[in-house]
């Protein structure tokens, strides 16, 4: 980490960050970590926090959870939380799988965000990517019912893996069935962010998937 990461997560973490690996057993205590009760939306792997402290934001009546396994990035969002004033985010290091199997109930979430995740393009990896048909049962049990999913991704073979995963999930709906393939729209809400200018230039085109829990 760089030293104002280091110094970022040294004032911050303590208030605004737990490790999965160290939780008590049980439902995270949100309502009691965040100070208030409220609709609980879950990000799973922010990166560098760029697009998470923007949402979160723009959500002030939203509880932002956020789960990453890379240091920096955590540290990178608390220094934007921090600077900005946000104070509707919590953070989490470790398994996201983990964290949804024991500490997170069924039904309790309003919604999960998944914004590109590792593509891993290599045939040979791709039993490594993280939307499987078990994670997204997974997840979906986790939302209340009228919550959605929504993935992001750049990789046009992954998006099509995506929308296959969704589409068989039995807990979930495409929102945007009727649209051309199925995708949804890019919402303007979501920030361009440097990651997805990049990826333009290099000719691979953004697909946004939105499912909502039966």
């Amino acid at each position: 980490m760089t030293v104002g990461q280091t110094r970022a997560w040294d004032r911050c973490w303590p208030a605004l960050g737990r490790d999965v690996a160290s939780l008590p057993g049980g439902p995270l205590d949100l309502d009691g970590w965040f100070g208030r009760p409220a609709p609980v939306l879950l990000e799973i792997g922010p990166g560098m926090g760029e697009t998470t402290a923007s949402l979160a934001q723009a959500a002030p009546e939203l509880n932002y959870l956020a789960v990453e396994v890379y240091q920096p990035g955590l540290a990178q969002l608390m220094m934007r939380a921090e600077s900005t004033g946000i104070d509707n985010v919590r953070l989490l290091r470790g398994d996201a799988v983990v964290l949804l199997e024991r500490h997170v109930p069924a039904g309790s979430l309003h919604g999960v965000r998944i914004f590109y995740p590792d593509p891993w393009p290599k045939k040979k990896h791709h039993k490594r990517r993280l939307v499987q048909p078990e994670f997204m049962a997974l997840v979906a049990s986790r939302l209340e019912p009228g919550g959605r999913v929504h993935l992001a991704t750049d990789w046009e073979h992954y998006a099509e893996q995506m929308l296959e995963v969704l589409s068989a999930e039995p807990l979930l709906r495409n929102v945007y069935a009727d649209e051309p393939g199925g995708w949804a729209p890019r919402p303007a809400w979501r920030p361009l962010t440097k990651f997805e200018s990049r990826a333009e230039e290099a000719g691979r085109v953004s697909r946004d998937l939105i499912f909502e829990r039966h």
